[in-house]
């Protein structure tokens, strides 16, 4: 897995409700090794308050969770936890307070576990992931057709989130659905290819102006 943008639109019952970008990048962990790093800047609005969340996640390429932290974009992380394999240790942080727990399993964050189902390796069968504060049950759905393409599909719970991706490479996220204070948010992929020729179309459509 290389470097890679994904752009995706959000609703809530249908009506525009903000849009969210997922970068992903290579990175070295010093002596540990490599991995990567996976930032999601999330903009709420139209019909939800306007609010940007920014999540960064480094992980392994088992997309087992290095750290993870949650801010605004601004200010230092509001939200932080730290998985130190060695000393078998979780360090978790929000605002000044910190606290430690075991880490008896490998763990993932929300960012990683959605690139685990993303992976062709991904498991076809109902199994656990470890999350800080508890765990998550994964049940794979049936291959459907998402935004015209081929895609796997999970539900999770408890939560009762929905992720989808390309059933080909480069298994491109195409729809996820998470649940918030709001209700539940619905993010579908822009399709880059799409967006190009449709500008193209209403380029073509406009009047041309005549040379005097």
């Amino acid at each position: 897995m290389g470097s890679e943008s994904l752009r995706l639109t959000l609703t809530l019952g249908g009506r525009f409700a903000g849009e969210q970008i997922w970068q992903t990048q290579p990175e070295k962990f010093g002596a540990q090794g490599v991995g990567y790093q996976t930032r999601v800047q999330t903009d709420f609005g139209g019909v939800l308050p306007v609010i940007r969340k920014v999540q960064v996640s480094r992980y392994w390429p088992d997309f087992s969770s290095l750290s993870y932290s949650e801010s605004d974009g601004r200010n230092k992380p509001h939200f932080e936890t730290f998985f130190d394999v060695e000393a078998a240790l979780i360090t978790l942080r929000q605002n000044r307070e910190e606290a430690t727990a075991p880490l008896l399993t490998a763990h993932y964050d929300p960012v990683s576990l959605v690139m685990a189902l993303r992976s062709p390796d991904a498991p076809e069968h109902l199994w656990r992931a470890a999350l800080t504060g508890g765990a998550v049950h994964i049940q794979p759905l049936p291959v459907t057709e998402v935004a015209g393409q081929a895609a796997r599909t999970y539900y999770l719970r408890p939560g009762g989130a929905y992720v989808a991706s390309e059933l080909t490479a480069p298994h491109r996220l195409l729809r996820l659905v998470q649940p918030t204070d709001f209700g539940s948010v619905d993010a579908s992929l822009v399709i880059e290819a799409r967006r190009k020729e449709e500008g193209r179309s209403e380029k073509s459509d406009k009047p041309r102006r005549r040379r005097s």
